[in-house]
């Protein structure tokens, strides 16, 4: 099985107290595993503080001055739970090693002195397992999002279908209302010719002005949500520099920006490779988000735009994130906020159309749009577009990840087979 894995792409960590135990074991296995070494818990324990991702398997030795080899085995399961942990006991000490499996806190416990070969042997295979283990667990994932991925396409494509046949429906009847109160002042003035007054006449005005802002603001959503959810209005023939297109979307909506008193930095790189995208909807997107920023925020708030290219196996995005330090929502509002069939009762009322709208956008172009929040510190839009959509890649390839789950699962099984 040696050759399906790389036995150097996570550490290992060593612990203890003797010096000749750690030279030794540096020299056995330097050449075949990444190592570290610390001579006490305390010390190991700073190690996988400062390392935890890059370490995959922590061995110790029980007896040692000060915290033993358990203290530090209980920490490192609660610092990170999948690392392969091996306590090293002296055959006096089975005891300790039988308490220690059997309260999960170890993968396997090695009898002290230890033979090189077999621990060899041993050590590769716990790696193997940590491997495994993390590729099984990324592959799970990935498939979660390609499920979660073709049922909101097919619920796109279906909200897509009704805002068509809402636009088409609901603007007849309002274009009948548009006409009657544009009909309006003109007949009160007639009215008022031949009487002695209407009364309150400023009321009326007021009246005619917001109804009017209220049918402009519907027609503008329902064109708005028809628009971001066909995807058949969609191109890929612009090359988009994102920092221009955030400048653009502030510059339009400086006097709202003015008004509202919010600060804007925009620190996108201007280096930043351009995305093969439709121009005019990508602009769009950031049009949307920024208002529905600027709806929520208090005056004085502060919004930030950064971004920052992605590589993984060929494949390029463009992670937009923009950053306010509004008052941040509720968990539960978050998990929902792009979710265009939940009513949001808690949320603040424009977070809504205007974000189901900009998720449209991003997933017509291969894209996500997440959000964080923490109350009172604010809200966090992560924003990934694939440099190249059209090229496939990490968000496009369901039947490989299928494939790659099965041998996972395959090697999985294989392993926790008896020998």
């Amino acid at each position: 099985m040696d050759q399906h894995y790389n036995y150097k792409e996570f550490a290992i960590l060593y612990v203890d107290d003797e010096e000749m135990s750690l030279s030794g074991f540096a020299r056995a296995f330097e050449d075949d595993f990444r190592i570290y070494t610390a001579s006490s818990a305390r010390e190991g324990l700073k190690l996988l503080e400062q390392h935890k991702d890059e370490i995959g398997l922590l061995m110790t030795d029980q007896r040692m001055p000060g915290e033993k080899g358990i203290w530090l085995l209980e920490k490192a399961r609660q610092l990170a739970p999948k690392m392969i942990r091996i306590l090293v006991t002296a055959t006096t000490e089975y005891d300790v090693a039988i308490a220690a499996i059997n309260t999960g806190a170890i993968y396997r416990y090695v009898p002290k002195p230890w033979d090189p070969e077999q621990l060899g042997i041993t050590i590769k295979r716990g790696l193997e397992f940590f491997l495994v283990q993390r590729e099984r667990d990324q592959l799970l994932h990935e498939k979660m999002s390609v499920l979660r991925n073709m049922m909101m396409a097919d619920r796109i494509v279906s909200l897509g279908l009704l805002a068509a046949g809402l636009s088409h429906h609901i603007r007849n009847p309002l274009t009948a209302v548009k006409t009657f109160l544009d009909l309006a002042p003109a007949k009160m003035e007639e009215e008022k010719a031949g009487m002695d007054g209407l009364r309150d006449p400023e009321f009326w005005k007021e009246y005619y002005q917001n109804a009017q802002a209220q049918l402009e603001k519907i027609n503008t959503l329902l064109k708005n949500l028809w628009s971001a959810s066909d995807p058949s209005s969609v191109t890929f023939g612009d090359q988009v520099k994102v920092r221009e297109v955030i400048e653009e979307a502030l510059a339009s909506l400086k006097p709202e920006i003015e008004a509202r008193g919010v600060t804007l930095e925009n620190e996108v790189p201007q280096d930043l490779p351009q995305i093969k995208a439709d121009r005019l909807k990508i602009r769009r997107l950031f049009d949307l988000l920024l208002k529905d920023e600027l709806a929520s925020l208090p005056p004085g708030s502060k919004v930030r735009f950064s971004a920052e290219l992605r590589s993984s196996l060929g494949y390029q995005e463009v992670l937009v994130k923009v950053q306010d330090n509004g008052p941040g929502l509720p968990k539960d509002s978050l998990r929902l906020l792009f979710d265009p069939f939940v009513v949001r009762t808690d949320s603040p009322m424009e977070y809504g159309i205007n974000l189901m709208a900009c998720y449209f956008i991003v997933h017509h172009h291969a894209g996500r749009i997440e959000a964080d929040s923490v109350a009172g510190q604010g809200t966090t839009f992560s924003i990934s577009l694939p440099v190249n959509p059209l090229a496939g890649g990490a968000h496009s390839s369901e039947q490989g990840s299928q494939e790659r789950t099965m041998l996972s699962q395959a090697l999985w099984e294989k392993l926790l087979s008896p020998e």
